[in-house]
């Protein structure tokens, strides 16, 4: 055979999780069991699989559902932990160390290293359309860091209640609620969030994931967002998963539109990995110096080798190569799974499946709890999240299922557990 079959062999493998590269410990086949017992019951405080869905989601839930025990997880918001690019960072922090000055060790600006700013700010210029001066922006500990602090600002302004979408993300929900401030519901439809119900909330701030509503996928239409300028209150623009986008173009960033209304955050959790706690704000000018202070006060700023590794794989080219090569493994899994749900789930809808890591499937007019298909779903070794966890009014049941981090193989397995699951609740 040639060479090029053979690599070609070897990436499929590779890519659906079969073996892995270790260097010079060469391709080995490798295993994805379930989590073990010991690791599920952590401190003796994680519930079972019954408690969990079957009681109000705790700001423990996410926690718990990662280490319950299951053959497949198909969460959602999980990327493909497997792809990091090990090798392209090694290299990279190699070459940081070898040039880093002494004084690089100490105490540095709690808005982030100057490079990382000047890295993120191209990398908003090229693919999210937002010009951002590197001055501006404001690297962060993720969104979630960012959603405290934009939260605690807000809060010393007079805000005490920020919209959120309807349905929309529960870890939104409950950062936010950790800052003090409220969280009324403001319903979708197809345009996204509709202005005229967050008028009546008479909020002063809403949380919006305009490029790809979590969780239905919905995107902000054009006349939507130009009512939603007209609104007057700031935004808080959470674009999580803004480079993962397969069958569309993207749309721009609410920030490009009017920079002194919108708190943009974006992280490399979905692009890379949440590990590397790497995430950046782009304030509106009347918030810029409160949110540093902020920021200083939290923790002085972020570990500045990583900022330094991950701007040169910004600068190199690297990051966009490894984003290249996503996009396509993506699309794969997300087609492998739209085609399992076919089969297996015939009466699902499907949506989200333009953009993103996941797919939101809903049952209408069903007579049966999401969450106890969830808990069903356990019982056959399958992890996922119940809709009804991300709503806070009555809608109809269904269920996200990420796909980023599963091979195709794995997802058909999957999805057809949990047609089976769905059968014997009656479904």
């Amino acid at each position: 055979m040639s060479r090029g079959v053979v690599t070609e062999a070897y990436q499929r493998l590779s890519e659906d999780g079969h073996v892995e590269g270790r260097g010079r410990g060469g391709t080995v086949v490798v295993a994805v069991p379930g989590a073990p017992v010991e690791q599920a019951r952590g401190i003796g405080r994680t519930p079972s699989a019954e408690a969990l869905f079957t009681t109000p989601p705790t700001v423990h839930v996410f926690d718990a559902v990662r280490v319950l025990p299951s053959r497949i997880d198909l969460s959602p918001g999980a990327p493909d932990l497997a792809a990091f690019p090990r090798a392209a960072w090694l290299r990279a922090e190699r070459a940081v160390l070898a040039e880093l000055p002494t004084s690089g060790f100490g105490y540095g600006d709690p808005r982030g290293t100057e490079e990382l700013r000047r890295a993120v700010a191209y990398w908003l210029a090229r693919y999210r359309g937002i010009a951002a001066d590197p001055r501006e922006v404001l690297i962060v500990a993720g969104t979630a860091q960012a959603l405290g602090l934009i939260g605690t600002v807000l809060r010393e302004d007079g805000i005490r209640a920020i919209g959120v979408e309807e349905p929309g993300s529960l870890g939104v929900r409950q950062h936010l609620r950790n800052q003090g401030l409220e969280t009324p519901p403001v319903p979708l439809d197809e345009d996204g969030v509709r202005v005229d119900a967050l008028r009546e909330q008479g909020v002063g701030a809403v949380a919006l994931t305009p490029a790809h509503q979590f969780p239905t996928g919905v995107v902000l239409g054009g006349a939507r967002r130009r009512e939603l300028m007209a609104w007057g209150g700031v935004v808080l623009e959470d674009d999580y998963d803004a480079e993962h986008r397969y069958d569309r173009a993207p749309v721009p960033a609410l920030r490009s539109m009017v920079p002194e209304r919108v708190c943009y955050a974006g992280s490399v959790s979905k692009l890379l990995a949440p590990a590397l706690r790497t995430g950046w704000v782009l304030a509106p000018p009347r918030y810029r110096d409160t949110l540093v202070d902020a920021k200083r006060f939290a923790d002085l700023g972020n570990a500045a080798l990583p900022q330094l590794v991950l701007a040169r794989l910004m600068e190199s080219g690297e990051l966009e190569r490894h984003l290249r090569m996503l996009r396509r493994r993506h699309r794969r899994r997300r087609d492998a799974m739209t085609e399992a749900i076919r089969r297996h789930l015939p009466r699902a809808v499907v949506r989200g499946a333009a953009a993103g890591l996941h797919l939101l499937v809903t049952f209408e007019a069903a007579a049966f709890a999401d969450t106890e298909l969830a808990a069903a779903a356990v019982a056959h070794g399958v992890k996922t999240h119940p809709l009804s966890w991300h709503r806070q009014l009555p809608g109809p049941p269904g269920l996200l299922l990420g796909y980023a981090a599963t091979p195709a193989a794995v997802i058909e397995a999957g999805v057809t557990a949990l047609g089976q699951a769905l059968r014997e609740i009656g479904g």
